[in-house]
């Protein structure tokens, strides 16, 4: 017997906001299958209003109930049974966060849940992470966002450490982000990798995607931190346009891809890696493991 279900994720981050509708598979006793249906991305890049200013301002705050409706809309079409809208970074630090939740619920009936990044880790967690997992190998996880960077240190398929510091790419394109930051950073890298003889980085993240992409590397094999500093060095002889015209980047890319970057390449230097794998899974991903197995509150449209 053969059910098909349809599942929505809404991640509500510092850079961009995102919208993914899955299929559920489920076929007698074999395990459910999730299997991509939709996936809208618009970047209002709420950080930029937040980091500098302390709150989200009227024009983005329209932006924003205009995009959950538009999403709302969407996941009618779409027959979605059962969704979570996540804020993280930007909506938990701005001042009139509660507030854009309030508004987005009276214009679109969208409620959203502004998480704290232990819990954005824990539902990254859910995502079929192991899949890619060596059980002999010791990872260090680097989920890069626009406000803030997850850090996971995975060794036997087990997570045994994790942090989320506010080092992000809109903060760092603001020159927001203090020395003090980046020393408290390497000190926990290299203390919680150090014991290991070899680790492995695992890159999640909108921009070390398109790199992935780029490098055009088949599924499963890793970046090496030659290519990745490499093309870093690259990106940065090309200005903004250039990287536009030339490097084939959308708009909201092209400048946040330089400081995503120079996090994994820290990471992959202070942890002593050599290679990156990239999966391609992330907070969305997690949302809708984690409302299928009903480890987090769902809503119904």
């Amino acid at each position: 017997m053969l059910s098909i279900k349809k599942f929505a994720a809404i991640d509500i981050g510092s850079n961009a906001v995102r919208l993914l509708i899955s299929n559920v598979i489920q076929e007698d006793s074999l395990p459910a299958r999730f299997k991509k249906s939709s996936l809208v991305r618009v970047p209002i890049r709420l950080g930029a209003d937040v980091f500098l200013k302390g709150e989200i301002s009227v024009e983005n705050q329209n932006r924003l109930k205009d995009t959950m409706l538009a999403f709302k809309l969407l996941m009618s079409s779409h027959n979605v049974v059962k969704y979570k809208a996540c804020a993280t970074s930007a909506m938990r630090e701005a001042t009139n966060g509660s507030e854009v939740v309030d508004a987005v619920f009276k214009h679109s009936e969208i409620e959203i849940d502004i998480i704290n990044g232990e819990e954005e880790a824990t539902i990254i967690a859910a995502t079929d992470l192991n899949d890619f997992l060596d059980v002999n190998k010791t990872y260090l996880y680097v989920d890069v966002g626009g406000g803030s960077t997850e850090f996971s240190v995975i060794h036997r398929a087990q997570k045994v450490a994790s942090k989320s510091f506010k080092i992000g790419t809109v903060r760092l394109l603001n020159d927001m982000v203090k020395k003090k930051t980046w020393t408290n950073l390497q000190k926990w890298i290299k203390e919680h990798t150090s014991d290991y003889d070899k680790i492995d980085v695992i890159g999640s993240g909108g921009n070390i995607n398109k790199i992935f992409k780029i490098s055009g590397k088949a599924a499963g094999k890793p970046l090496t931190y030659f290519y990745l500093s490499n093309y870093y060095k690259t990106l940065q002889t090309y200005s903004y346009e250039e990287r536009i015209s030339k490097l084939d980047l959308n708009h909201d890319r092209a400048d946040v891809i330089i400081p995503a970057t120079r996090i994994y390449l820290s990471a992959m230097k202070w942890s002593k890696s050599k290679h990156i794998y990239v999966p391609k899974i992330g907070l969305s991903d997690g949302i809708i493991k984690s409302l299928y197995y009903d480890k987090v509150s769902s809503n119904i449209l």
